[in-house]
């Protein structure tokens, strides 16, 4: 699709928000408006899938919804066959759910256009969907997918009359972009697109759901690149820490058969949970092809069932968190063969993941530095991973590029089969070009650490490959610039050249000096109150 038409799309989305901006703050509105999206996205989905199964114009929106409702019409029958169960089968074998006609977007927008809209039909219908998936596919994909959409709201409005409005005038803002003439890629991205603006507008809060697009590109570039085996299609994915979802996304986009890809993932804000979902749905992955899960990742373990092991591993956990390291844990298979249980959450993180690694995978995670080099219990953790040779890759990048956090972080890039036993440190962190208020990753400075990556030599000032024997003398510390020399040394000083410019500056003072005081000597003393005058 052209730019211009994408760059429109996501310009309108955007100004949907405005029937929300005022009322609330960002971190608010995108739970009305993100889950308004999402089911205006079902609601054209369903008619597509209609139109395909029945081989109609799905161009023609008016023509189809009339026999879309024909169709689901409990008294219709095309010969023997009642049309209601077989479109409603259908719909749930292509989709995963089903919208009764009274309830689809547009439907409500009618009801908004007559005056007869109450805030009521959209709760129902909300609900409705979730029971379509819950009692009659038994997948339950929907279930409290909008609970954040929360229809009674105050912050809607004081008053029903209030919240009809607000919901009403947000709605008719959305109905007014063609969704139906795009395919569910744009679609999607331009959700990416939201949310990384409300991420920017909603500071660090929002910012926790969302990896920038350029760090998601190294990633998803690293870890589909030259898999052991002999097999380069990644066939399973799994991130811990879901997000948004959007680094499982990424890493499809860098496979030959995106449609192999099966996708794991589990996040503990519930609410993040559901944008996940929806945010995987919207980018055309079906209900058949995800396993995500509401939960905490370190309190207990998951997947315990197969698949519980994965091509690749991606992760953005919260840097440096708290968590709970009671020694009761010293026993959990995740963490027991290194000897000491993480202080902080970056490596139970990594240990998790790393856990639920293949033999010929590969792991990209984003942490913070001081895992690196921090002592006490992690110095031995970290010993212990390079002694069994998983590390990779360490990979630093520039600061200020995440909407939640201003420091530097860093791509860990870890093996369980490598072919060699040393390790690549690239320091990336002046690859940037400078924003307003972040700095962005280029297209050119992610094609150089691609490329350093896949090379694997040194580069001076910007990669070194450490060998076994070097980490060891540098008491297994990791900490980049022990490996990446930076260093610009000034320039050397020519003392007789700095001698001759203070001795031609001496003469340059003097000389204006002599013409000053020439000047001064010319100069006839007034008396000013000579004449008269003042």
């Amino acid at each position: 699709m052209p730019e211009e038409k994408t760059q429109s799309l996501e310009n309108a989305l955007w100004s949907a928000a405005d029937a929300l901006r005022g009322n609330m703050d960002a971190s608010d509105y995108k739970n009305y408006l993100l889950g308004l999206i999402f089911y205006r996205f079902l609601s054209v989905k369903s008619l597509k899938a209609f139109a395909e199964s029945n081989r109609m114009d799905e161009n023609n929106h008016a023509e189809l919804k009339k026999q879309y409702t024909q169709f689901l019409d409990p008294n219709n029958m095309i010969g023997d066959i009642k049309t209601r169960e077989a479109t409603i089968s259908s719909l749930l074998k292509k989709n995963g759910y089903h919208i009764e006609p009274e309830n689809l977007y547009s439907s409500l927008i009618d009801n908004i256009n007559d005056g007869s809209f109450e805030i009521e039909q959209l709760e129902t219908a909300l609900h409705e969907l979730e029971l379509s998936t819950n009692n009659q596919s038994s997948h339950g994909d929907f279930d409290g997918l909008f609970q954040d959409v929360d229809l009674h709201s105050n912050k809607l409005g004081n008053s029903i009359r209030q919240r009809n409005h607000a919901i009403s005038e947000t709605m008719l803002a959305l109905n007014s972009i063609d969704l139906f003439g795009h395919n569910g890629d744009v679609l999607g991205d331009a959700y990416e697109y939201l949310i990384a603006q409300f991420a920017s507008d909603a500071g660090k809060k929002a910012g926790e759901f969302y990896t920038p697009r350029q760090v998601s590109d190294i990633i998803s570039q690293i870890v589909t690149y030259k898999r052991n085996g002999g097999d380069d299609q990644i066939r399973t994915i799994y991130d811990p820490a879901v997000g948004s979802g959007s680094l499982l996304l990424n890493v499809a986009q860098h496979v030959d058969r995106p449609e192999l890809i099966k996708y794991h993932g589990q996040e503990l804000n519930t609410t993040t949970y559901n944008l996940a979902r929806m945010n995987l749905m919207l980018h055309g992955v079906s209900y058949e092809d995800m396993e995500l899960r509401n939960g905490d990742t370190l309190d207990k373990d998951w997947p315990v069932e197969e698949p519980y092991q994965f091509d690749a591993v991606v992760m953005n956990p919260p840097y440096s968190a708290k968590w709970d390291n009671d020694d009761s844990r010293s026993s959990d298979p995740r963490f027991r063969d290194y000897g000491k249980l993480p202080s902080k959450a970056d490596f139970a993180f990594l240990l998790h993941g790393l856990y639920h690694l293949k033999e010929n995978g590969t792991m990209g995670i984003v942490l913070p530095h001081g895992v690196l080099f921090r002592g006490a219990r992690e110095d031995k953790i970290r010993e212990k991973l390079i002694e069994d040779n998983r590390i990779d890759a360490v990979i630093g990048l520039p600061e200020n590029i995440f909407h939640s956090t201003g420091i530097s972080t860093l791509i860990l890039v870890l093996k369980k089969n490598k072919d060699n036993t040393d390790v690549l440190f690239i320091d990336a962190s002046r690859e940037f070009e400078k924003g307003k208020n972040q700095n962005h990753i280029t297209e050119e400075n992610i094609a150089k650490i691609i490329d350093t990556y896949k090379n694997r030599k040194d580069i001076d000032k910007f990669a070194h490959v450490a060998s076994y024997d070097e980490i060891k003398e540098n008491d297994f510390n990791l900490n980049i610039p022990r490996y990446v020399d930076t260093f610009e040394p000034e320039p050397d000083i020519d003392i007789n050249e700095v001698k001759q410019n203070i001795a031609d500056l001496d003469a340059e003072i003097a000389k204006v000096q002599k013409e000053f005081d020439e000047m001064a000597a010319d100069l006839v003393e007034t008396d000013v109150n000579k004449n008269g005058k003042d």
